[in-house]
């Protein structure tokens, strides 16, 4: 037996004690009226889709009972008074989850974890439509034991969130899902369609810029690695000349611009003692925030490496720029990326063949790889060419974003609740 398999036989051994935990705490009943909530595996606080969902649910029925699973390193941040915090701890789970009618994830529940027969799981998944691969598709990159830890929450899924015919083709092997989807679009995305003016003014009131204040979110993609069986964040020094981007945001849009850093937050402690002497006054740090969403709603644009959320970016037409100095690095640590980026030119990158066999959609992102190249993009950046990719790129996809997502979430989860 190898080093692999040792491991894999530990931890279904593992998973099986803890699976005994569900099974001894279904001497409780199922509470008709009570949901239990998690968001990455108990290191979230109150965000991304379901917090949007449970907040629409709250409006609809004050009746309805939460607990949010909560890590012992988070457990101080804030959640509205009609949540109840929970430990994210095996009894905890084993205990809460057995007795909710409704469960709620944007994660993936530890291995060993057992459903009972006629509860409801909805996963709103953390993200849609991406740059980045995921589950099988990443071939070698993915573990027999992250498929392991899929399937078991895969098989216990009743509903998945997705937003377009780019979910539909990807899930089976990028979540190993092939059950049931709801194509209501990411709930997080609500707070983005339509005008986004007051969401622009609190912000700037609430950190002190002037109102006619530009901000820029620069948020990096999470990035990971395992060794040994353990999971580790890692980050690269950035090679962003960050003085450089906001004179050019000036130049071509006009204004006062501003950087905001949205780090993992996993990182986020250690991005406090980041200083830039070339842009000081120039910088916001959210890292710590717990929704990235209402952030967003406030910028005026936004840039990444690899992170999915510059799709979400892109629903409300801001201009979005990708820097990414490793492509070709990149792709091979990953397996493989969505589209096209290491091995076509910059301006025409399709999509993967390999996993949206027949599609012809391109990516409707400008790409720089070094600053020469972001400047470019900056100061050459047209808006109706822009949107006019961006819309062709949403009715190819099929792209659901209406603003309504909680609302559609929301009443298919009161109607699971009124089952008998």
């Amino acid at each position: 037996m190898n080093k692999e398999e040792l491991y894999i036989l530990k931890r279904r051994m593992k998973a099986l004690c803890n699976s005994m935990c569900f099974y001894l705490c279904r001497v409780f009943p199922v509470d008709k009226k009570l949901v239990s909530v998690c968001t990455f595996e108990g290191k979230g606080g109150f965000g991304c889709n379901p917090k949007y969902v449970v907040e629409k649910l709250h409006e609809m029925d004050e009746s309805i009972k939460f607990v949010w699973f909560v890590n012992e390193n988070v457990w101080e941040k804030e959640f509205p008074d009609y949540i109840q915090k929970v430990p994210n701890t095996l009894w905890s789970r084993a205990y809460w989850l057995s007795k909710s009618k409704v469960w709620i994830d944007n994660y993936r529940k530890p291995f060993g974890t057992v459903k009972r027969r006629n509860q409801y799981y909805v996963n709103t998944n953390h993200y849609t439509l991406g740059i980045k691969t995921v589950g099988l598709w990443r071939g070698k990159g993915f573990s027999k034991m992250a498929y392991l830890v899929s399937k078991n929450d895969s098989d216990m899924i009743d509903d998945l969130i997705i937003d377009s015919k780019f979910c539909e083709l990807n899930s089976p092997k990028g979540l190993v899902y092939n059950g049931h989807c709801l194509k209501t679009g990411a709930p997080r995305c609500d707070v983005l369609y339509g005008d986004r003016t007051e969401k622009k003014r609190e912000y700037r009131r609430r950190n002190n810029l002037p109102e006619d204040a530009k901000i820029l979110l620069f948020a990096p993609t999470f990035r990971e690695g395992a060794k040994d069986g353990k999971r580790f964040v890692y980050s690269e020094l950035w090679s962003i000349d960050f003085k450089r981007l906001i004179d050019n945001l000036e130049k071509r849009f006009g204004g006062t611009w501003y950087i905001c850093f949205r780090v993992h937050p996993q990182l986020a402690a250690g991005f406090d003692d980041y200083d830039n002497p070339d842009i000081r006054g120039r910088v916001l740090n959210e890292s710590q925030a717990d929704d990235m969403y209402e952030i967003m709603a406030a910028m005026a644009a936004y840039m990444t490496d690899y992170s999915s959320a510059c799709f979400e970016a892109g629903f409300t037409k801001m201009p979005v720029f990708i820097y990414a100095d490793d492509i070709q690095q990149y792709e091979k640590d990953r397996g493989a990326l969505y589209w096209n980026m290491a091995t076509e030119d910059k301006s025409d990158i399709r999509c993967n063949q390999d996993i949206f066999t027949g599609e012809e959609w391109l990516f409707p992102f400008p790409v720089a790889t070094n600053n020469d190249e972001l400047e470019e993009n900056v100061l050459g950046f047209d808006s109706a060419v822009y949107e006019k990719r961006l819309e062709s790129f949403h009715n190819d996809i099929g792209l659901v974003f209406d603003g309504k997502a909680s609302n559609k979430i929301a009443d298919r989860i009161i109607e699971r609740l009124h089952e008998s």
